[in-house]
């Protein structure tokens, strides 16, 4: 099933190229809200009360690289019912400098997708895979991608940051 906020998660990476610190470690912290994969990172920003509740974000290939493809698996709850109206301000940074910042009508994005769930969006559990073509002329540098949802009573809906370093990794931490 796709939804078309959660794949907003996974299109924003692609923004990357399309505009244009992590460490390297690998980091699980399972009630915490950080959750650090070679050289991504997301932090879930809702609350409790947001309409829809994030589970999980899951890349691969991990790290993404430039050039391929990139396949983001959301998991989250829907927790009441996302109408017409509902959207998305999504804002993509290097550094301080914004490369975009768009509104995205999130049931007419979903239309345009021709994803499997149209508005109104039930509840209930969803899991969407999406496969994106990352530009092979995202620049070698470390972005920040904020995503945050509101339902068209403007109330929020879901919130969530992403990092994402693209720039060269030491050969084997010697610098190289």
């Amino acid at each position: 099933m796709r939804l078309s906020l959660l794949s907003l998660v996974a299109s924003s990476l692609a923004l990357l190229g399309a505009a244009s610190s992590v460490d390297s470690e690998q980091v699980r912290i399972q009630d915490g809200d950080v959750r650090t994969l070679e050289s991504w990172a997301y932090t879930d920003c809702g609350v409790p009360t947001d309409a829809i509740q994030l589970k999980s974000i899951e890349v691969s290939p991990d790290p993404p690289k430039p050039g391929e493809q990139l396949t983001v698996t959301v998991n989250a709850e829907v927790q009441e019912q996302i109408e017409e109206g509902a959207y998305a301000d999504v804002v993509v940074k290097l550094g301080r400098i914004i490369l975009l910042k768009k509104t995205f009508d999130i049931c007419e994005e979903a239309r345009k997708a021709e994803a499997d769930v149209q508005c109104p969006v039930e509840k209930g559990p969803y899991t969407v895979v999406q496969t994106v073509d990352l530009p092979k002329e995202i620049p070698k540098a470390k972005f920040t991608v904020s995503v945050r949802g509101y339902t068209h009573e403007d109330d929020d809906m879901a919130c969530v940051d992403l990092q994402v370093d693209f720039t060269s990794k030491p050969f084997f931490g010697f610098g190289w």
